[in-house]
């Protein structure tokens, strides 16, 4: 039995093979109703295009790249486990590169781009440059970029809003009647801007309450990892004023907070209360578990994938648009402490 192909879905589904190419790569918006009789068309053919025929014809490698920081950071890995299968699910194999954050590679990433590589766009998570670096980039590279940047006219940026959710992390802990609140992460620096805009978010929760913020308390970190949450915990824990909680702007950061807390002795929440950012695995099952910001990470993968084959297939240069994820704060034992019965 011969296989399926674009023609058969077509004359199944009541439309033109056109329309069908235009399902399957996502390149055109087509109704729901129509999207639908398309897919269950090819669901009922097994219909499986072509993609390396496709690819070839078109110029193309049916390669992307995912270009990250770190692979070791759990919130990164995470996030290939949602960029990966969407990217197969659209015919596209991913080509992942690990930076270390720095800025020779990331430009040089960049700036040659699609001419350079055997790959037809880039998914970049930069920390090496900073957001006037990124306006230097091949403009012929079709570009998403994750994280907390301002989006330039020429890629697309996608992430949450920061800002937000981190005065809603702060919030909270204002809410449980903490008045000392640290935060660990600032980086006032060019390229620490996720950090100063959870900065930003912290003043602003402060302010809302009426509340002057203690600047001895913003506690900066070259990263976002166990190793510097602890060491920053420690020199709070030092003070002759300790805080009574602490917002981390990382789950990391918080975990490495934690340890140096009860190595101390201290209760968590009971002593100080504290609070993380992404949302990881290992957050769930410390103990006590962590408190953190819970960004739509399946969101932030899909759309960046799905705006990225957008520029890949589209013959005109498309403007840069901002898109912003979801959040959610999850309250756990590490705030509220253990739920009685």
């Amino acid at each position: 039995m011969r296989d399926a192909t674009l023609r058969d879905v077509a004359q199944l589904a009541g439309v033109s093979a056109r329309t069908v190419s235009n399902v399957v790569n996502g390149y055109a918006r087509v109704t729901e109703r129509t999207r639908v009789k398309v897919e269950r068309a090819i669901v009922e053919l097994d219909y499986r295009p072509n993609v390396l025929a496709r690819n070839l014809a078109n110029g193309r490698s049916g390669q992307i790249a995912v270009v990250v920081p770190y692979l070791d950071t759990p919130y990164f890995a995470e996030l290939l486990q949602g960029i990966i299968p969407r990217a197969r699910e659209r015919g596209y194999n991913v080509l992942i590169d690990q930076t270390d954050g720095d800025p020779v590679h990331e430009r040089e990433l960049i700036r040659r781009g699609a001419r350079g590589f055997a790959f037809d766009g880039m998914i970049l998570s930069p920390l090496g440059l900073a957001q006037a670096d990124l306006s230097d980039h091949d403009a012929s590279l079709p570009l998403v970029i994750l994280g907390e940047r301002t989006s330039a006219s020429t890629f697309d940026h996608v992430g949450i809003d920061d800002v937000q959710a981190s005065r809603e992390a702060t919030r909270h802990l204002l809410d449980l009647g903490r008045r000392r609140i640290a935060a660990i992460g600032d980086q006032p620096y060019p390229t620490g801007e996720a950090a100063q805009l959870r900065t930003r978010g912290y003043r602003l929760a402060h302010e809302d309450a009426g509340l002057a913020v203690d600047e001895s308390l913003v506690i900066g970190t070259p990263r976002f990892n166990r190793a510097d949450g602890a060491g920053a915990m420690t020199l709070l824990l030092d003070r002759d004023d300790p805080p009574d909680a602490a917002f981390c702007y990382s789950d990391l950061v918080a975990l490495g907070a934690l340890h140096a807390a009860l190595e101390r002795g201290l209760r968590v929440p009971e002593d100080i209360a504290l609070i993380g950012y992404d949302d990881i695995e290992e957050g769930r099952y410390s103990n006590p578990t962590i408190s953190t910001i819970s960004p739509d990470k399946t969101a932030i993968a899909a759309t960046a994938v799905d705006r990225l084959l957008q520029r890949i297939g589209s013959t005109e240069p498309l403007p840069g648009i901002e898109v912003r994820a979801t959040h959610r704060l999850v309250a756990r034992q590490s705030t509220v402490g253990r739920l009685r019965g």
